[in-house]
């Protein structure tokens, strides 16, 4: 076991190879940045008059905005039917009621969450988009435009086309990108790292995880191959008693309990590592505008097994940027916890 360590590092950066033999091809020019369109007005005539603007869309029918929309049609035309985006507290009770059969029904439970906005990837940008979404909460109110980071990471040798293979990349770009701290976690999400993590999403801070992504957006395992980052924002505990004061059970779900907020609450007793079902995370990720409950051992198995470059991504002609040892070295067993630059904890 790896015992956590913090960033900066001032060891020089290692050398950088390509993952595929076939030729170089260079990356694409980063996307342009979209910005707010105002459509021009209409030629105005002079034998007729200029008609009055329709009347204003009624409050709370417009869908939300979720960034990186623009070239994915068929997500934004889903967005529209779908409705507002839900909150990670109504999202987290959504997934309760449609998953109960998953959650023990002989524990008390307590969300610990806060929101973060959604943002669609566009190529292979799931690490960068994760930072970004973290960012809202490091560099209020919105973060670093994504546009920013690509480029930094970029220019800093991180990456070719979105793409991060590095945690350790990941926390020096956080850095000096959302002027934050970052500790980078080594040795698997297990053991004493466990704890280390639960106390730092129960104090309201982002954590950044790779891992594997099976069809559904889920931790699986495929020894690296579907490589893809996730950041989490809140947990779900199972306990065998709430403690008092600070807390208030849901009116909807009895036995689902929130902390109150601005008011101080004792911290809850972890969950023994060992109690199995007893710890979920509320995680977003880049192809899915909603939150996730993922079991925290499904996580830690899945972060655990990362060892090999994707076959498919070898072959296809495109460069990618992957440390020296390959995405075991940079990846496996591997997470970024950040706070802000101000935090004590």
């Amino acid at each position: 076991m790896i015992s956590p360590w913090s960033l900066p590092l001032e060891t020089p950066i290692p050398p950088r190879t390509s993952a595929s033999q076939a030729p170089i091809i260079p990356p694409p020019p980063l996307p342009p940045h979209f910005p707010n369109v105002a459509f021009p007005p209409s030629p105005s005539s002079l034998q007729a008059p200029i008609p009055p603007p329709p009347p204003p869309p009624a409050m709370g029918t417009a869908p939300p905005h979720v960034f990186g929309l623009e070239k994915s049609h068929l997500l934004k035309e889903a967005l529209e039917k779908a409705g507002p985006v839900p909150r990670s507290r109504e999202d987290a009770k959504r997934l309760l009621k449609l998953h109960k059969d998953r959650f023990r029904s002989d524990l008390q439970w307590i969300l610990f969450c806060a929101d973060l906005p959604s943002l669609i990837q566009e190529g292979p940008q799931c690490g960068l988009v994760a930072l970004w979404m973290a960012g809202t909460l490091l560099a209020p109110p919105s973060g670093i435009p994504l546009e920013t980071l690509v480029q930094m990471a970029v220019e800093r040798g991180y990456t070719a086309q979105g793409e991060m293979f590095s945690v350790a990349d990941m926390g020096k770009l956080a850095q000096e990108a959302l002027g934050c701290q970052a500790e980078l976690l080594c040795g698997g999400l297990g053991g004493p790292n466990r704890d280390r993590v639960l106390q730092h999403l129960v104090a309201g801070h982002p954590l950044l995880i790779p891992y594997d992504e099976d069809f559904n957006h889920e931790p699986c395992r495929k020894k690296g191959h579907k490589a893809h980052w996730a950041v989490s924002t809140g947990v779900l505990l199972g306990v065998q008693g709430v403690p008092s004061p600070g807390y208030a059970e849901d009116p909807e779900l009895p036995g689902l309990f929130h902390p109150l907020p601005g008011m101080p609450c004792v911290p809850p007793s972890l969950p023994d590592e060992g109690s199995a079902g007893a710890v979920y995370l509320l995680s977003k990720q880049g192809k899915s505008w909603h939150y996730q409950l993922w079991d925290y051992d499904q996580v830690r198995d899945s972060n655990l097994q990362l060892m090999d470059f994707s076959p498919s991504r070898a072959a296809d002609g495109r460069e990618y940027v992957v440390p020296a040892g390959g995405v075991q070295a940079g990846l496996c067993g591997q997470a970024l916890l950040l706070r802000p630059q101000d935090s004590s904890q």
